[in-house]
């Protein structure tokens, strides 16, 4: 039995949950989700708890019986709680504003690179070097914050470009001048 798959989610107060054979909603005061579930495995939702219960042991029920739990409780934590994402930008006259659904980028190029936010997505800029990735949607945000990302990925020798706050850059040494 799946350790992940077997653990009942909470229903927290003001969120409303209801499954109809393939699709489960999921409604809270940040927004609504919903989500097709796969064959294989059944769901049980309760005034209280959502439990996961695979249907057979074939490998394809095993592997999506934990899969299903997983992503039943991100959309139950989105609408209530939300997720973010934290990006830092480096770089001397790298700097973000966001205008209206736009996210205006300068990152050393000759033009300024500009991003339509998807919808559901907000950015928070503060500093102008610092990027917060709101969304209701874990998917969505990381998928958003890695297209930013992927814009000017960190260089290993300066550390120039974008980064999750998070993350660390493996620096390497430069050239050695000639003796």
């Amino acid at each position: 039995m799946s350790r992940i798959g077997k653990l009942p989610i909470a229903i927290p107060a003001g969120v409303k949950v209801i499954y109809n054979a393939p699709e489960i909603k999921v409604e809270g005061p940040k927004g609504k989700l919903a989500r097709s579930i796969g064959e294989g495995v059944s769901v049980d939702v309760t005034a209280q708890a959502i439990t996961v219960n695979r249907n057979d042991d074939t490998i394809k029920s095993r592997s999506a019986h934990g899969l299903t739990r997983t992503l039943i409780n991100n959309m139950v934590v989105g609408v209530s709680k939300g997720f973010e994402t934290l990006l830092e930008i480096n770089g001397v006259g790298y700097r973000a504003e966001v205008k209206g659904n736009v996210l205006n980028l300068a990152l050393g190029f000759s033009h300024p690179v500009n991003f339509e936010l998807p919808a559901g997505i907000t950015v928070e800029v503060e500093k102008m070097t610092k990027l917060k990735v709101i969304g209701i949607d874990k998917e969505m945000v990381g998928e958003t914050a890695a297209k930013i990302r992927a814009f000017r990925p960190p260089e290993p020798y300066k550390g120039k470009g974008v980064k999750y706050a998070d993350e660390t850059i493996l620096r390497k040494a430069g050239k050695t001048g000639k003796k």
